[in-house]
Parts: C-alpha cells; sequence; structure tokens
C-alpha cells in the first residue's frame, strides 16, 4: 500500500509540473512541453545588418538563447544581397548554416555599409526571396511565428501587400522602431531630445503604417527605451571570450568602427532589446498604445484603440546582465 501511496503522490507530481511548465498562448493554442524545458518559439529575424553593429549583437543573442529555434533569416532594406552574404559568412563561421537567409527587395539608398569588406568575403549564391520566404513560413506555422523587426519595414510592407490574410497569422511582431517621447542622444543639458523620425521607420514610413493596421498584435521597442550603451569593460569581455560567435562580433565591431565617421566606439544597443524582449519580456513591461506614423516618420501617440504594445523605459542593467550572460558564457 505504500509503494501504491508513493507512486501516485510521483505521478500527481509530474502531472503538476506538466501543467505548470505548459502555456497558454496569446491565440489560444496550448503549446505542449517536455517536464523541465519549455518549447522553444518559432521565431524569423528581419534585419539590415551591416550598416550599425547592434543588427550583430541581435543575431549573437538570438542565437545563443535556447528559448527560440530560429526559422531563418530575412534582410531588408538597401544591398539585400550583400546583407545576406555577411549573414551567411557570419552564420558559418559559427557552424549555424543549417538557417535559411532569404533577401528582400533592394532600395535606393545614400547610407555606408560599414561591414561590407566582411560580407565581400562570402561567395554570392541564389537564395530565396525574403517575402516569398516568410509567407510560406508563415503558412506552414500559422499562429505560431514571433517576426524579430530590427531593420526597415519593407518586408513587412511587402508582405502585407502580397497576401494580408496570411501574414496576419503571424503570432506577433517585436520590433526596434520609433521615437515616442525621445528621441536620439541628450541635448547640452543632458536631458532627452524631442521625438524624431527613428532610422527604421523613417525609411520606410509606409511599412509602419501597414504593420500597426495589419491586426497582427505588435510589440515595439522605440528610442525611448532602447538606447543602451555597451561601454568598453562590457565590450572587452564580449571580445576576449574567444568563440566563433564572440570572435565574428569583434571583426565586424571594428570594421564598424573603422568605416564610421565621427562617432564614438561605443554602439547603443539598439536592436538587441528587441531581441531581448522576445526572449525574457519581463525586461521591457509594456504600455499599450495607439500609434500613427506620418510621411516623414514621425511617430505619434493618438486616442483610440490601442494598436502596439509600448515599452517606453530602459531596461538597463538586467538587460546587459542578460546579453553579456548569453553571449559570452560557455551555458546556454
Amino acid at each position: 500500500m505504500r509503494i501504491l501511496r508513493v507512486a501516485v503522490a510521483v505521478g500527481l507530481g509530474i502531472g503538476l509540473a506538466l501543467l505548470i511548465r505548459s502555456g497558454v498562448l496569446g491565440n489560444g493554442r496550448v503549446e505542449t512541453v517536455q517536464a523541465g524545458a519549455v518549447a522553444p518559439q518559432l521565431a524569423i529575424l528581419d534585419t539590415d545588418i551591416g550598416d550599425d553593429i547592434d543588427d550583430a549583437f541581435a543575431l549573437a543573442l538570438v542565437l545563443r538563447s535556447p528559448e527560440v529555434e530560429l526559422l531563418g533569416i530575412t534582410t531588408t532594406f538597401a544591398d539585400t544581397g550583400l546583407r545576406a552574404r555577411l549573414t551567411d559568412r557570419y552564420l558559418t563561421a559559427v557552424h549555424r548554416n543549417d538557417i535559411p537567409v532569404a533577401a528582400g527587395r533592394q532600395t535606393p539608398h545614400s547610407n555606408v555599409f560599414t561591414q561590407a569588406a566582411y560580407a565581400r568575403q562570402e561567395p554570392d549564391h541564389a537564395r530565396p526571396e525574403a517575402v516569398t520566404f516568410l509567407l510560406d513560413q508563415i503558412r506552414a506555422h500559422p499562429g505560431q511565428i514571433t517576426l524579430i523587426a530590427i531593420g526597415p519595414l519593407v518586408n513587412v510592407q511587402d508582405a502585407i501587400a502580397r497576401d494580408p490574410a496570411t501574414f496576419k497569422k503571424l503570432k506577433r511582431v517585436v520590433m526596434m522602431g520609433g521615437s515616442v517621447y525621445r528621441g536620439y542622444g541628450t541635448d547640452a543639458s543632458g536631458k532627452p531630445r524631442p521625438p524624431e523620425p527613428e532610422w527604421n521607420i523613417a525609411r520606410d514610413p509606409e511599412g509602419a503604417q501597414a504593420l500597426l493596421a495589419s491586426g497582427v498584435p505588435v510589440f515595439m521597442m522605440p528610442l525611448d527605451s532602447t538606447q543602451i550603451p555597451l561601454e568598453q569593460a562590457q565590450r572587452e569581455r564580449i571580445f576576449a571570450f574567444g568563440s566563433p560567435l564572440t570572435d565574428q562580433l569583434t571583426l565586424l565591431y571594428h570594421q564598424w568602427v573603422a568605416n564610421t565617421d565621427n562617432h564614438t566606439p561605443t554602439p547603443t544597443l539598439f536592436d538587441p532589446v528587441a531581441a531581448a524582449y522576445a526572449i525574457r519580456p519581463d525586461l521591457c513591461p509594456m504600455k499599450p498604445m495607439r500609434l500613427e506614423v506620418d510621411q516623414k516618420g514621425f511617430m505619434r501617440p493618438v486616442d483610440g484603440a490601442p494598436n502596439a504594445q509600448v515599452c517606453l523605459n530602459p531596461p538597463e542593467s538586467g538587460f546587459l546582465e542578460f546579453l553579456l550572460g548569453r553571449i559570452a558564457s560557455a551555458e546556454r
């Protein structure tokens, strides 16, 4: 009888643990997971990697996070083919060339591709087209994919225009973009500058307008919450770690420094904040807001039903500890 009671107790304990470790997603689907682990969420990263350095850190964070199963990477804005070659070289170096890379349509630009030399050492080859890849993945996994959008929303705009019904089957979009109450940097007195067109939104305001009207849940990290510097001691901890991943970050960082005029060597980690939220939403509490975007890229809060959840305060200390713990650590 004692053996029977123990068996029942163990069985109840295991059942309770499984219930606790199961999650109900926003679309009502119950996610079944194995005991001791949460099932990784499916994600696609949409990036303009190769200009600023923060995209490379965002990708590193996603690759080092077992909470995410990265279905693919899409490149957006300007020379998307060269961005794809950079991504291919990066993934090969970290032994993750199992992840497909798709290129979006090229767009006119005047920006400096600071990490072009790194990208050009990777041979070009045929690859999927970004919007086709994105829509095919949504059809294969309806209601399950998080799109982490950390570049101008060209691919998002094109996907909505091509097939809005399929795009709406995304689980959510987690994005870096916008300027709600704060612009870039501070003024002479040290106060935050007023709102201004943020880079990703200003390069394609129509994409932001289309996304906010799409009906897909949008979780936004604007300039208000993403201006987090990576100071020298933190950089050295990453660059000295010596893994294949941190070696790529070291190479790309130095190309960014060498090919960007008149700027501090301290990167601002805009994009990794969005990647971190996709993995650890507790790092960046959200406020429901209704936002409008004009043709110049200005973003303004207005009255009405919310069309986005917005993080307005930087998660500085916890975010940096999380980033460094993932990128410069043997643990995964």
